[in-house]
């Protein structure tokens, strides 16, 4: 009988801290539930309220809020053109700035004509370092610049290892995708700041989530696009200066054009044109976003991946990219 008394006493003990134990799991339980169920909640408003509310006819008058002119670098082409077109719809002067003479020339009137607004371009080549700074600011220097659009980028021909790139090319993407948007952004910010308004915007990549093994260069270039631009934003908000860091996935542009399918568009390649009419619309309402919803599911996926699922998936749908571009059919 005593070792049964014991046992039962034993268990009544063990029960009683079992219980106790799965009160405190179902409480760890519960505050995760919520956390998760707030943050998703939070997520869904702030998809609305960017990608949404804007396009219901809430958008913000852009000329009223930041100034007449804007200037948009590697404005001929892709993202860079189509930007320069809804900034234009939108009432905004366009002053366009890029190496191709008879491109700036012939998107300049086209645009000009189209929505009957005043525009000026630049011929600079930005590959050149420090030399068509100077330029630049000569011609820069009588215009109220409201808002600056650093877009001009290049990517390497296609996926590839690091060692096979020529220092041309690592050069060139310095020079091209973070000394251009830095220098231009050291150029106009003064004058934003004397007038107390003024936005900036730098077109950075949703690589910048996550190292990104063969698009190393092009994937750390954006890295720093989206650091700088995070941080000069605290610095100068209080100023009256918003900062933009756009971060799109695969945008149908002559940037991947090494590849057919990534140069079409589908469900989640947006034309640069579809794209751009989105990321106007967010710009003075976030200051990190993908610029469109598709991809900012995407991004959000992205960045809740492990490490290392992504870099092996990377490694695998890059792989057959460069292989694909080296052994076309």
């Amino acid at each position: 009988m005593a070792a049964v008394d014991h046992f039962s006493l034993l268990y009544r003990e063990i029960s009683r801290s079992c219980s106790f134990y799965m009160e405190a799991l179902a409480l760890v339980g519960a505050w995760y539930t919520v956390r998760k169920c707030v943050s998703l909640a939070l997520d869904t408003y702030s998809m609305l309220r960017l990608h949404v509310i804007p396009k219901l006819g809430c958008e913000v008058d852009l000329v009223r809020q930041y100034g007449q002119w804007a200037v948009v670098t590697g404005g001929t082409d892709g993202i860079g053109k189509a930007y320069a077109q809804e900034l234009a719809k939108r009432g905004i002067n366009i002053i366009l700035v890029s190496r191709n003479k008879e491109k700036l020339e012939a998107v300049s009137r086209t645009i000009s004509e189209t929505y009957n607004v005043e525009t000026e371009f630049i011929v600079a080549d930005f590959s050149k370092g420090r030399e068509p700074y100077p330029a630049i600011k000569e011609a820069l220097k009588d215009r109220e610049i409201g808002i600056l659009v650093n877009n001009v980028g290049m990517f390497t021909d296609y996926p590839d290892y690091y060692t096979n790139l020529s220092e041309d090319t690592l050069w060139d993407t310095i020079h091209i995708n973070i000394a251009s948007a830095i220098t231009m952004t050291h150029i106009v910010l003064p004058g934003m700041v004397k007038k107390k308004k003024g936005a900036i915007v730098n077109i950075s990549s949703s690589l910048c989530c996550r190292p990104t093994p063969l698009i190393t260069i092009y994937g750390a270039s954006k890295t720093y696009l989206d650091y700088f631009s995070r941080a000069i934003h605290y610095e100068y908000a209080s100023k009256g200066i918003f900062v933009q860091s756009l971060t799109p996935n695969t945008i149908a542009t002559n940037m991947v054009a090494f590849n057919s399918w990534l140069n079409k568009r589908s469900f989640w390649i947006p034309s640069a044109e579809e794209y751009a009419s989105h990321a106007v619309s967010t710009l003075g309402l976030s200051t990190r976003t993908a610029g469109y919803w598709k991809h900012e599911i995407l991004f959000m996926l992205a960045q809740r991946l492990p490490e290392w699922m992504w870099v092996r998936l990377s490694l695998y749908l890059c792989g057959i990219l460069r292989k694909q571009a080296l052994h076309p059919k």
